[in-house]
């Protein structure tokens, strides 16, 4: 397998295609938007809403906690996942910052 060379790009880059990365599988934007709706939850509800295994919800759990857009505290025997705002603000600024730029451009695409 080839070399990334992350080191070439910026932290910001870096962290914004990290972040991208993680919600690039359409189970972790179900597990976003849920949620979005219950603001905190342990896996096993998860599970009950996806048409999904509970080691696979496990697993992209995994990763979106891995990438910081979710956060987990242990509650007895489960953890309980709720998102984490600073990733959400990153994007924020990431997109508001791009779609600023795009709008200020006078020129025609292509």
């Amino acid at each position: 397998m080839g070399l990334t060379k992350t080191e070439f790009f910026t932290e910001r880059q870096n962290k914004t295609a990290m972040l991208l990365k993680a919600l690039g599988h359409p189970a972790r934007v179900a597990i976003i938007e849920h949620l979005l709706k219950v603001k905190s939850c342990v896996c096993g509800d998860i599970v009950s809403e996806l048409p999904l295994a509970q080691p696979t919800v496990s697993q992209h759990l995994k990763e979106l906690k891995s990438a910081g857009i979710i956060k987990g505290s242990v509650e007895g025997t489960s953890v309980c996942y709720c998102l984490d705002e600073k990733a959400f603000e990153s994007l924020s600024a990431y997109f508001s910052h791009a779609l600023t730029d795009l709008q200020n451009k006078n020129s025609t695409c292509c």
